[in-house]
C-alpha cells in the first residue's frame, strides 16, 4: 500500500487532530508502527490536499486560539476508502 492510500485510510479510521504538523507525524508514525520519512509525509499530505482526499491540515477550530493540525478526509476521500476496501475485500474472495 503507497503512502497516500495509507494516510487516506488513517484518515478515514482515526481522523488525528494534534497540536502541530510534527506531532501529526509522530502520532501515524505510532499508528503504523514504523518511521516515515518527514519529506515523503509531506510530500503525501500535499498530494491528498491537492487531489481533494483531505481537508487541509491546518485549521482554526471555533473559539482556539492557535491553529491545530488534522487529517481528516472530506466526503471525496471518504468514497475513494470505501473503493479501496471493496477493492481488497473483493481480492480476497
Amino acid at each position: 500500500m503507497e503512502l497516500g492510500e495509507l494516510l487516506l485510510l488513517i484518515a478515514f479510521r482515526r481522523q488525528i487532530c494534534a497540536p502541530d504538523a510534527a506531532a501529526g507525524h509522530a502520532r501515524v508514525e505510532r499508528i503504523v508502527g514504523r518511521p516515515i520519512d518527514a519529506a515523503d509525509f509531506a510530500a503525501a499530505i500535499r498530494r491528498l490536499v491537492y487531489d481533494d482526499m483531505i481537508h487541509d491540515p491546518v485549521f482554526l477550530p471555533a473559539g482556539a486560539l492557535q491553529c491545530h493540525w488534522r487529517l481528516e478526509p472530506t466526503p471525496e476521500g471518504v468514497a475513494a476508502v470505501q473503493v479501496l476496501v471493496q477493492e481488497r475485500l473483493e481480492i480476497g474472495r
